[in-house]
């Protein structure tokens, strides 16, 4: 079983629009609401992927209720520890002149020490025959940027690997903490690193420094969706790929491939399992000499 934590889930919705007027009235064509922030993306991916997965984090209100209630009706199996704050939510507006989409996410509830403290009892007793966990998304008002960091000393303690995708000072401290995966995209890692790097990530595609060495995958071109949701598939696929002990090259083979099907889909976070065996085909792993 993979546990995904998700500290700071969200009512995802998004509006299509056949042409979006940002000074005027918008009338959407399709709308769509459902359960999402970064962590329930990777855990709707895995679950998709037929993979024994348990969301476990935060939930308040009706709005989390609401998400509560749909992650069941999705079949996705949560442990949510209740909080007293109104869950988030995310927009998204998805322009069909070019298939371009502008998302606006609020900040979360902020979260008190008796509410993390029942939060970290269930992280516990979820961990006991995990494979992996997943951390994943941005940390709620409230918890101090180390908190990630401490879920994983706690994993680690049993033995447990870990997946880190978040951003600025809990990334920094996450990775220090020494996960087994450590998947920023290229502007986080560029905020961590304080400097502009190589674009030989992002747009282009996936890099990865290893203990095997570097490697570099290329997806093919993929038509125009929603690209929200397609790097929480890169971080599914590389948990996935770990506790199936695939080889880096696989593993990147397939990341690659799952976030380009994700980002052709026209609803965040979801993915044509066609989309992905195409994808999987046209993918272009090698590896980089060193340097």
């Amino acid at each position: 079983m993979i546990v995904v934590v998700c500290l700071n889930p969200a009512l995802d919705v998004t509006h299509h629009m056949p042409a979006v007027d940002w000074a005027g009235v918008n009338r959407p064509s399709a709308v769509r609401a459902r359960p999402g922030g970064k962590g329930l993306n990777v855990a709707r991916t895995l679950h998709a992927l037929r993979v024994d997965v348990l969301v476990v984090g935060l939930a308040g209100g009706i709005t989390g209720t609401g998400v509560e209630a749909a992650l069941g009706e999705e079949g996705i199996p949560a442990a949510l520890t209740r909080i007293t704050g109104e869950t988030r939510r995310t927009f998204t507006v998805v322009d069909g002149r070019g298939g371009g989409a502008a998302s606006f996410h609020e900040p979360g509830p902020g979260i008190g020490a008796g509410e993390f403290a029942g939060f970290r009892a269930q992280y516990g007793r979820a961990l006991k025959g995990s494979a992996a966990v997943v951390l994943s998304g941005s940390l709620p008002p409230g918890l101090p940027a180390g908190t990630y960091a401490a879920l994983i000393d706690l994993a680690t303690a049993k033995h447990v690997p870990v997946v880190l995708d978040t951003h600025g000072e809990a990334l920094r401290r996450g990775a220090a903490a020494g996960p087994a995966i450590v998947k920023p995209n290229l502007a986080e890692l560029e905020a961590l690193a304080g400097r502009r790097l190589s674009t030989a990530a992002g747009a282009e595609g996936l890099l990865a420094a290893t203990g095997d060495g570097r490697w570099r995958a290329r997806p093919p071109a993929v038509a125009a969706g929603n690209a929200t949701g397609a790097g929480d598939a890169v971080a599914a696929a590389l948990a996935h790929g770990l506790v199936l002990g695939r080889p880096w090259d696989e593993r990147l083979r397939h990341a690659a491939a799952l976030g380009a099907a994700t980002a052709a889909s026209p609803a965040a976070g979801e993915f044509s399992h066609a989309d992905y065996a195409s994808a999987l085909s046209g993918v272009a792993v090698h590896r980089e000499e060193a340097r």
